[in-house]
């Protein structure tokens, strides 16, 4: 959900190199993460060349959107019912 926290839910999408410099994982454990956002279909994929240089590009989907509303509010009511 990091992902998501930092890219497409304050942007309408964010190309694969910005979200690897915002979240800060490893290659690996970054295209991992997104494999399986992907496999979900919380997030659309968007592949383009940009002056002949190939651009992967990242969204919410409507899906993920929805998600990580759940998401959001479930961790608020959950950090509400905690002792002072």
């Amino acid at each position: 959900m990091v992902i998501c926290s930092k890219s497409a839910c304050a942007r309408d999408s964010a190309d694969t190199l910005f979200l690897r410099n915002q979240i800060g994982l490893t290659w690996g454990n970054f295209s991992t993460h997104l494999k399986r956002l992907e496999a979900e279909r919380y997030i659309e994929v968007q592949k383009e060349f940009v002056d002949r240089k190939p651009v992967t590009s990242y969204r919410l989907s409507q899906l993920g959107r929805e998600a990580f509303k759940l998401y959001r509010e479930r961790t608020s009511e959950f950090f509400e019912e905690l002792p002072e």
